[in-house]
């Protein structure tokens, strides 16, 4: 570690699930990588002063509070870190960077196209040397990284097919609760922006290629969910005469995509695949080759050379560990793989960089918006889905 310059300070907005992540990533990347300037995790802020409290001792953070706004206006806060739930990301990010704090954004960017374009607005319009990226977090994956490289190399040739599927299983007990990720107002969508978001961002990525069309299915399986009170001492449960809420937004998605450069795309995602925990899956197939990968296994890579002679073709394992491959030399020796965690650790060091740099991260505001144009369109081709009719009176 070189260090020429004061630490970045980082105010990190949000304490749960994605807080837990990025606070950890703070912390380590430092340790692991070469970085221009140390990122300092300085506060953590939340909804309710006592549990950011808790959260600040628990994550390392020297303080909390209840009031980003203050927080923002701070002098010695140069990062501001989004992890809060989807209704507060434009409010939090536009103020942020209006004050010249360099923002990184969980995703999905918005709730809405509105307010992802009032966001990428205010990261075009910020002061200069401001710097704005999105948290899709999976770009730093090291296989998918390698893919990325093999595509770009032409390895793959001239790209026709895209699949994606992104499968979980933890909402298919329909007394699983209500949470805010089920909840329209706050998160603006469900299985389709919280983790369809992912293969979209993905794909387009990957490819160097936008989504131009859609042809989509949405799902809600469980229109209502038990409502869970802190104050019924339910803890995590639900009680079986609690009250219920409706769910108002999708649990599953399926879409066709034509890509901009010809290539035809599939899509899922779901919450309901029960046995799949986290199933994140993409496979390209070109003219000259094929990559699939399975997050399951997220230090694989299967690659596919069509040049092959005839006596050796079939998809090749690539175990994606060698100091060589995207990240990987900052680690352990080669066949000791990494993990989920590592990523935001990834994020954190690639966004430390870019502002040292004086360059935009990425993925930039512009390109979460990009990914946001798609889940629009996604929830306006499903709701403008029609019944076939029968044929000759055949039911």
């Amino acid at each position: 570690m070189t260090t020429s310059s004061a630490p970045l300070r980082v105010a990190l907005v949000g304490h749960a699930f994605m807080g837990r992540a990025h606070a950890h990533a703070w912390r380590t990347a430092p340790r692991f990588f070469d970085l221009p300037r140390d990122p300092e995790l300085a506060v953590v802020v939340g909804r309710d002063a006592a549990r950011a409290a808790t959260a600040a001792h628990e994550l390392g953070a020297a303080e909390s509070s209840a009031d980003w706004r203050e927080v923002i206006a701070r002098d010695d806060i140069d990062i501001v870190d989004v992890c809060a739930p989807g209704d507060v990301h434009a409010e939090v990010a536009i103020a942020a960077l209006a004050a010249g704090k360099h923002v990184l954004c969980e995703k999905p960017l918005a709730r809405t196209v509105a307010e992802a374009e009032r966001m990428a607005e205010a990261a075009r319009t910020a002061p200069a040397g401001t710097r704005a990226m999105c948290g899709f977090s999976y770009r730093r994956t090291p296989a998918l990284a390698y893919a990325r490289q093999l595509i770009a190399d032409g390895r793959l040739g001239a790209i026709r097919h895209v699949r994606a599927q992104y499968l979980q299983d933890w909402l298919t007990d329909p007394e699983a609760p209500l949470t805010w990720r089920l909840d329209k107002d706050v998160a603006g969508s469900g299985t389709l922006g919280d983790i369809g978001a992912h293969s979209i961002d993905t794909a387009q990525w990957l490819l160097g290629d936008d989504i131009a069309a859609v042809s989509a299915q949405l799902r809600t399986f469980v229109a209502e969910r038990p409502i869970l009170s802190e104050q019924r001492g339910l803890g995590g449960r639900a009680a079986a005469d609690a009250e219920r809420g409706p769910v108002t937004v999708d649990d599953a998605v399926a879409f066709t995509a034509s890509f901009a450069g010809g290539a035809l795309g599939v899509f899922e995602a779901t919450r309901f695949a029960l046995g799949r925990r986290n199933a994140n899956r993409i496979e390209i197939n070109g003219d000259r080759g094929s990559i699939a990968f399975d997050f399951e296994r997220m230090n694989e890579l299967e690659f596919y050379d069509a040049s092959d002679d005839d006596g050796a073709q079939g998809f090749r394992r690539i175990q994606v560990t060698e100091p060589v491959h995207p990240y990987a030399a900052r680690w352990w020796p080669t066949g000791h793989g990494l993990g989920y965690e590592h990523l935001f650790t990834h994020q954190a060091a690639d966004l430390v960089a870019a502002i040292a740099s004086g360059v935009d991260p990425s993925p930039t505001f512009e390109e979460a918006l990009r990914v946001q144009r798609v889940l629009d369109a996604v929830e306006r081709s499903a709701g403008a889905s029609s019944i076939l009719t029968p044929v000759n009176g055949a039911a």
